[in-house]
């Protein structure tokens, strides 16, 4: 499904719709969501299965001037290039090599992206902006930081995810956006320390949550995927 302005805030009808209209939005409204709709959709979320129950997840939510204090701090040592050297990975997110597929379906998705804002290749300057609008939360009016206990294993990232999905369908399904951001994972020492995170804690990745802007071309974004043919293998069907 293609973006639609003009419905793109009313719920959603099923939850088929939901998924299929659910994208990484890069630009939101400041009108404010109510906190008793982000509890509605972190209550809707929390039925994710995990192994044996055991719920990995631990979500902050932040607004208003929690969540402007976070952007500046953040903002502050993306723009300084010494600052940034010194910020470290909670944890490897993509591969240290690239191989097809994934390569050439990581540069379509960035070219797709710049080409849309008109950020040519080699124009630095405005790339570096636009990878800063991360930290500002693309203007959302609520950010979510997602956190792991690090006594936890791989199994458990794996129920993460599901949660982290089942917080973007229930989001849709109420007309609202999101855009999921392991971006904020290099700057997870500042996080802790806004937030209050414990040491025992692993920042998974964060998320900006709120209502489309309809007007945006960035949001018109479409993302391919490969058919089913070409990542499932049927025998006995």
């Amino acid at each position: 499904m293609t973006f639609d302005p003009a419905t793109r805030h009313q719920p959603c009808r099923s939850a088929e719709e939901a998924i299929l209209t659910r994208q990484s939005i890069r630009a939101f409204l400041p009108d404010p969501v109510p906190r008793e709709t982000i509890e509605s959709v972190l209550e809707v979320a929390a039925r994710a299965p995990s192994g044996t129950n055991t719920q990995p997840w631990r979500v902050y939510v932040l607004a208003g001037e929690p969540k402007a204090e976070l952007s500046r701090r953040i903002l502050a040592v993306f723009d300084d290039p010494q600052a940034l050297k010194a910020q470290t990975r909670e944890y490897a997110y993509y591969p240290e090599k690239w191989v097809s597929p994934f390569l050439d379906r990581r540069r379509k998705v960035g070219w797709d992206l710049y080409g849309l804002l008109g950020i040519p290749k080699g124009d630095f300057e405005r790339t570096h902006a636009q990878h800063a609008r991360n930290f500002a939360f693309f203007d959302a009016p609520v950010g979510l930081m997602f956190t792991i206990d690090r006594v936890l294993e791989r199994g458990s990232l794996i129920d993460y995810g599901m949660f982290l999905q089942n917080v973007m369908i229930a989001a849709r399904a109420r007309g609202l956006d999101t855009c999921p951001q392991a971006a904020f994972i290099e700057f997870h020492r500042i996080i802790a320390e806004c937030v209050g995170m414990p040491g025992n804690e692993m920042l998974v990745c964060g998320m900006s949550l709120g209502w489309a802007d309809p007007a945006a071309r960035v949001n018109t974004l479409q993302t391919a995927r490969e058919p089913v043919a070409g990542f499932a293998t049927f025998s006995g069907l």
